[in-house]
């Protein structure tokens, strides 16, 4: 079985030869292929994977000319692997290799993803906390119960990626993407190492962009076939509560002479009521797009297995 191991690096010099000497050491029979994506390294990285890749062919390396994130370096490792298997870590040897066999094992019970759980996580309380709490609110979001989103390590069927199109921040929600696609996901805990070199990339703001990243998650694998179900009932809760308002307006004007002119509520209605009607249109319109996407491109859809089709006929998985 080939075993592809993509890796997203940034400025990661002191841990990469180890960290390549431990994956080595944890392939057992299987064959590799190392594929480094170095995301606007400015630390010399690139001249060790470099030296790595020219004593092993089969380690590769995809050179960013700037820093463009996480998501975007997964998405061009996974275009480029070619094994059964493909296995993410980190590059700063917080990742445990040893716990590779483990997650081959899990793979081999039927889950098509399998997700590293830091059971015992050895990072300061200022990012523990807030990793929790994303950790709760996603699980709850996507209804899809897993005790580590955040964590990187983690083991896909070759054909899962393939099928994944990530962006922004959207890796931490890799498991709710192949979770909407009808992929089996479960999670293994595991060993969670100190940092020995360097310091973390990541600071308070990207919990900011992930807050946004999960609204385009949500959207896209719950409501992408029929947008109106989000706005629709949007803009009729809206709808119904203005109208509340201006109908309890109207019995203070009518049976009780009170003057409503310039009161809050009335301004309240109106605009609840023209919010909602705009949030209608907007669900219409979108319905409008995707009908027409699904004429000319198909809307998006996980195929399992296919029975005497030829690749060119539809109906082919990719």
């Amino acid at each position: 079985m080939l075993l592809s191991f993509v890796i997203p690096v940034l400025n990661e010099v002191d841990s990469i030869r180890l960290l390549t000497g431990q994956i080595l050491e944890n392939c057992g029979s299987h064959d590799y292929e190392i594929i480094f994506i170095d995301d606007g390294s400015r630390d010399g990285s690139f001249e060790v994977m470099e030296a790595l890749a020219a004593q092993d062919p089969r380690i590769k390396i995809i050179k960013f000319r700037r820093n463009f994130g996480k998501a975007a370096a997964l998405q061009h490792g996974f275009k480029l692997a070619k094994g059964e298997v493909v296995v993410t870590l980190d590059a700063d040897l917080q990742d445990d290799p040893q716990e590779i066999p483990k997650f081959l094992a899990k793979l081999d019970e039927g889950w098509d993803l399998v997700s590293g759980w830091k059971q015992k996580r050895l990072d300061p309380l200022h990012k523990v906390i807030p990793s929790r709490f994303f950790n709760w609110v996603t699980g709850r979001v996507f209804r899809l119960k897993l005790r580590d989103y955040n964590s990187g390590f983690k083991a896909y069927r070759g054909e899962l990626v393939k099928e994944l199109n990530i962006y922004g921040e959207m890796h931490r929600y890799i498991p709710a993407l192949a979770n909407s696609l009808g992929y089996r996901i479960t999670e293994i805990p595991v060993q969670h190492r100190k940092r020995q070199f360097g310091r973390s990339k990541y600071g308070f703001e990207r919990y900011l962009r992930g807050f946004f990243d999960l609204l385009t998650v949500k959207m896209v694998t719950q409501y992408v076939k029929s947008p109106l179900y989000l706005f629709g009932r949007i803009g009729l809760v809206s709808a119904l509560l203005g109208s509340a308002i201006m109908i309890w307006m109207a019995v203070l004007k009518l049976f009780y002479g009170v003057p409503i002119s310039n009161r809050l509520p009335l301004f309240l209605g109106i605009t609840l009521i023209l919010g909602g009607l705009q949030f209608l249109s907007l669900g219409l319109i979108s319905e409008l797009i995707v009908n027409r996407v699904s004429r000319l491109d198909g809307l998006p859809v996980s195929v399992e297995k296919t029975v005497n089709v030829s690749p060119e006929e539809p109906g082919e998985s990719g």
